[in-house]
């Protein structure tokens, strides 16, 4: 069965006995599903109209605390309540838990019904909006790396996250042999993310013990959105049932790869992948050329979005695979900007920046935020990168901080035409919070802090 419902299906799962609960989730600014058990029938009153959640859902940390100093919610306000509007074009199953739904929901606001400027999902609808207006469709697909350790989360936090045991013992990035191991784990995530609707391509070993990625097919920019969080979701949760710990924390120990969420990106147009053109160097049109300006001019901008963490900025490292250089290259991992498929009806940018703790929907707002300004400013693609971009290290770095990235957003003009000035602000808080609680030291309460929740 395809995971994915209507109403009408879902009544008559419900009339048979088959689904008695139905999950009804938004996307909080770490991108989390929070949100409500609904019993099925009580559901079905509400599908089309909406429940209520607490505002203080989009201004917590990792830890659900309630920082001071946003401007959407506070003490002062009272922490009032947001409107949950179903999307039902995501109502589907949950395969691994019994007798269970899901959809995602909008957020609007209480008294005007207008979609919460700062949400992640309203983030990326308004640039997927703004695409549109110029006849343009973003087409994206994201990768999931993390690691898998024996326990579950509770019994690591009771073990005070101590001798953490990875499901396997070296790097086995492509290897067979060592992943046939992990099987009664990661052939569950894949087969139940099929059953849910979400077109899983497939799982491989990563470059370091026990660190998994799994692939998902490209799709348009928000329903790629929307598969990546249900995807991290579900390999948390059936981990979870096999008697293991997933984590996306992005840089688990210094003498350990990080694990990344690179993206990829194209623009089409009437079913056509707009930055092709066999007629020029590489097949790359001037359209993606542009695009690409703009992801480059303005990428030490948005660097926030795609790492928001202090923990995210640990995994910027030589010889990691994971990018130190503002540069594009043609296939070669050591670049933020990865041409891949030069030459086919499949070429795209890869953007190798973003960590595993992104928020899908806000790290690709943020590139389509400056992709389409390069397209309307017609900007001029730089001349690729050759070589090993860690052999040059200081010209064209990625911002070394978090409070390096936080000034980058702050300071954008065109982070701010995109997004608004109350996204800006709300985000430039979010940062300030975790600059002011955790230093920059690797800590055991840090890896506590992230290991579960990121």
């Amino acid at each position: 069965m395809n995971g994915q419902l209507n109403l009408d299906t879902l009544q008559g799962l419900i009339t048979d006995g088959n689904i008695d609960t139905v999950l009804t989730c938004i996307v909080d600014i770490q991108g989390r599903l929070m949100g409500k058990r609904f019993h099925a029938e009580a559901f079905l009153e509400m599908a089309e109209d909406e429940t209520h959640c607490c505002n203080y859902l989009l201004a917590t940390d990792l830890e659900m605390a309630t920082p001071d100093g946003f401007a959407s919610t506070s003490w002062q306000q009272g922490y009032g309540d947001y409107v949950m509007k179903p999307d039902l074009t995501t109502l589907r199953l949950v395969p691994w838990i019994e007798g269970t739904a899901m959809v995602l929901c909008d957020v609007l606001d209480h008294h005007t019904h207008q979609p919460v400027p700062i949400a992640p999902r309203t983030v990326l609808q308004k640039q997927v909006a703004r695409a549109e207006a110029m006849g343009l469709t973003p087409v994206m697909a994201t990768e999931l790396e993390f690691f898998l350790f024996n326990g579950t989360h509770d019994e690591i936090t009771r073990n005070g996250f101590q001798n953490l045991q990875p499901i396997s013992n070296y790097n086995q990035d492509y290897h067979i042999f060592q992943t046939s191991k992990e099987e009664h784990v990661m052939r569950p995530i894949r087969n139940k993310l099929r059953e849910m609707g979400i077109p899983v391509e497939g799982t491989k070993g990563e470059a370091e013990a026990g660190q998994e990625e799994l692939n998902i097919k490209y799709a348009e920019a928000l329903l790629t959105a929307d598969h990546h969080t249900l995807a991290k979701h579900a390999v948390k949760e059936i981990a979870h049932m096999n008697g293991h710990a997933a984590t996306f924390l992005p840089k688990l120990a210094a003498n350990k790869v990080g694990s990344a969420a690179h993206v990829h990106q194209s623009m089409w147009r009437e079913g056509e992948n707009v930055f092709y053109d066999p007629a020029r160097p590489l097949g790359k049109s001037r359209l993606m050329d542009h695009y690409m300006a703009g992801l480059i001019k303005y990428a030490a901008d948005y660097t926030y979005f795609l790492a928001p963490y202090i923990n995210s900025y640990k995994r910027f490292a030589r010889g990691t695979f994971a990018p130190t250089q503002i540069v594009w290259s043609v296939d070669n991992r050591t670049a933020a900007y990865r041409l891949v498929a030069d030459g086919t009806p499949g070429v795209r940018v890869e953007c190798r920046t973003p960590g595993s703790d992104m928020n899908p929907y806000l790290a690709q707002a943020a590139q389509l935020a400056a992709g389409l300004k390069g397209i309307e400013d017609e900007l001029e693609l730089p001349e690729p990168f050759s070589g090993d971009a860690y052999s040059d290290d200081d010209e064209h770095h990625i911002p070394r901080n978090l409070r390096d990235a936080r000034d980058a957003m702050i300071r954008s003009t065109m982070l701010r035409e995109a997004f608004g000035d109350e996204v800006i602000s709300h985000y430039a808080r979010a940062a300030e919070w975790e600059l002011e609680e955790f230093d920059r030291v690797v800590t055991d309460y840090e890896i506590a802090r992230g290991f579960e929740r990121a």
